[in-house]
């Protein structure tokens, strides 16, 4: 029994959330101002019409009464009896009756007429009876003259026709009304239907997304509409959740195995120090590798708060207009001495007048992060070009080497956090300077490209451009970044 008693529960509770949706409320709001609108429009129509029916009706009257005074100031009130006489045997809706002053009827086609009637001259729609055995049921437009000697005449013409067209009128007026509200009402639940269809769609994908299945996405229907923008919108968003997902997954991979061997190393060498040392000088030697070990992670960790705070975002409200070109030439003074000490010749061009809107501190660490690396892997004679120039309403800071370069379908990986090549591991470092580079075009809308030098390496910072003026405070060099 519970299990038959729970059908139309459920059903009740599909029609309950359906008629709960948005839409449904919309086609209701929609259905209900067209239907004012029809009613009005047919309400207008029907007046109109029976307005038409009055005037002709009217003119008719009009017509009559011309003719009957004509034949009566030919002939008098004899004449004009015996045409009301003729007239009245004729079918049709035309209405005559002549009555003496005391209201009894000498001629006519109208058996019986209120009395009260026939004592006011005018126009008057009334209720009469063609018959003596019929009740007042007919209706008429009449117009009551009094003539001479006190005699009355009535001249009019029946409704019939008009209340008839008046009655087929409001039957069209109330079925379309039907007609419109039924197909509203189905129109409704159709579109309601189809949107709930996919908003349900929506909130499964969202749950096993919700239980840890990242991969998935909601599907677009590929009629541009607003639920497609929406998807479209939130795809990239659980695209862009996603990969914060797997860095942090793969930092944490990175830090459990990469810092395992300077952390091991540390330990060891406090624990020979501890066990082998005797001379002061042996202990200060092994507290200088101790402190050494210790601030290359602290430098580390540094950088991946960095990199972190940088693609969530909590650095962008730290900026300014700055021109790029002060900025560029003083982060290459500071590396010119590290280059020609490895042999290196270190080429700036940077001209005055890149402006951008970005955080001076953190591009001109991007910037020596590519500088450092060039010096590192091009280390051995050469060149290094430091440019920044601008093209298509980007400035671009270019620094390429001569070294060894990246294979092109290594040049992504080389972006993630701890990835370093084979031949890069003899070399110190811990493979973050390129992540934090890319963590910074990121932060400014912009983007990295790696390009080959041929040989060598290319690695392009492009930074959106900005028309403005350059505050003073924003022209000048960088506060000293370190490399990573």
């Amino acid at each position: 029994m519970s299990a038959e008693f729970a059908a139309p529960e459920s059903v009740f509770a599909r029609f309950q959330k359906l008629f709960r949706t948005t839409a449904f409320k919309l086609s209701l709001a929609y259905l209900t101002i067209f239907a004012a609108c029809a009613f009005l429009a047919l309400g207008y129509v029907a007046w109109n019409a029976r307005q038409v029916l009055d005037d002709q009706i009217v003119s008719t009257i009009d017509a009559e009464i011309n003719g009957l005074s004509e034949q009566y100031n030919a002939g008098g009130l004899r004449r004009l009896i015996t045409v009301v006489e003729r007239r009245s045997r004729e079918p049709g809706a035309s209405l005559y009756l002549v009555t003496t002053a005391l209201g009894e009827r000498v001629v006519g086609n109208v058996s019986e007429v209120p009395a009260r009637i026939l004592e006011r001259p005018g126009q008057v729609e009334i209720a009469y009876a063609r018959g003596s055995a019929e009740s007042a049921e007919h209706r008429a437009i009449v117009r009551i003259f009094t003539l001479p000697g006190g005699f009355r005449l009535l001249v009019g013409r029946d409704t019939e026709e008009r209340d008839r067209l008046r009655a087929v009128i409001g039957r069209a007026f109330a079925s379309s009304l039907a007609v419109v509200v039924v197909l509203g009402v189905v129109g409704g639940w159709l579109v309601a239907s189809r949107v709930l269809a996919r908003v349900d769609a929506m909130t499964r994908t969202t749950r096993a997304i919700m239980a840890g299945d990242l991969d998935d996405r909601l599907g677009v229907a590929g009629n541009g509409d607003e639920l497609d923008r929406l998807a479209l919108n939130l795809n990239l968003m659980l695209e862009r959740i996603g990969e914060l997902m797997r860095g942090l997954r793969e930092v944490s991979d990175n830090i459990a195995h990469d810092l395992k061997t300077p952390l091991t190393r540390l330990r060891n060498r406090a624990d020979e120090a501890l066990l082998g040392s005797r001379a002061p000088e042996e202990l200060r030697a092994a507290l200088e590798g101790v402190i050494e070990e210790s601030d290359g992670l602290i430098r580390v960790f540094n950088a991946l708060l960095m990199i972190a705070r940088l693609e969530a975002g909590n650095a962008s409200a730290i900026v300014a207009q700055l021109d790029l070109g002060p900025l560029v030439r003083g982060v290459g003074e500071l590396y010119e001495v590290l280059a020609e000490e490895q042999g290196l010749a270190l080429d700036v061009t940077a001209p005055d007048g890149l402006v951008c809107t970005g955080n001076r501190e953190l591009i001109g660490q991007a910037l020596a992060n590519l500088i450092d690396n060039a010096i590192k892997y091009g280390a051995g004679g050469g060149r290094i070009a430091v440019t920044a120039a601008r093209g298509d309403g980007m400035i671009r800071l270019s620094v390429a080497d001569r070294g060894p370069g990246i294979p092109e379908s290594e040049r992504g990986r080389v972006l993630d956090r701890f990835v370093r090549l084979e031949e890069a591991r003899s070399r110190p470092g811990f493979g973050l300077g390129l992540s934090l580079v890319n963590a910074v075009a990121r932060l400014h809308q912009g983007d990295l490209a790696l390009e080959d030098h041929a040989p060598g390496l290319r690695v392009v910072l492009s930074i959106p451009e900005t028309t403005g003026i350059v505050p003073d405070h924003a022209a000048g060099g960088p506060a000293s970044p370190s490399a990573i």
